[in-house]
């Protein structure tokens, strides 16, 4: 059975990826990538994981809402293409994750610096 669910939700990553860089064309989710996507046992529901190129609350926000407003087009595109009896419903959450790791490279560099410049300091 879980073998199943991995390839449904593979399979659902793939067309919604397809779907909205092709059938979407509402412009605030241009910078839109969708992750992952996590279904439930019985496939009735569908988690599917985005993330964005902004940190902006306010894009964040529009982003949500464009993508709240292309939910039932996006469930009908992928009924048509989706071999399961019942497409999911869909539910989209924010990816954190990149945001997460670019923080962190950021910080690592950050210390990096600072290991030179003190580095440079005794050295002189």
């Amino acid at each position: 059975m879980k073998h199943r669910i991995g390839r449904v939700e593979g399979e659902i990553l793939r067309e919604l990826t397809k779907i909205l860089r092709k059938d979407i064309r509402d412009p605030r989710l241009n910078d839109v990538t969708i992750t992952a996507v996590e279904c439930t046992n019985d496939l009735s529901y569908a988690t599917v994981y985005y993330s964005m190129l902004t940190d902006d609350p306010a894009k964040e926000k529009e982003v949500a809402e464009g993508l709240d407003k292309a939910k039932g087009m996006m469930r009908h595109l992928l009924g048509q293409t989706l071999t399961v009896y019942k497409v999911p419903e869909l539910i989209f959450k924010r990816d954190t994750s990149v945001a997460y790791g670019s923080k962190i490279d950021k910080l690592i560099n950050q210390v990096k610096k600072q290991d030179q410049e003190r580095e440079n300091k005794i050295n002189k």
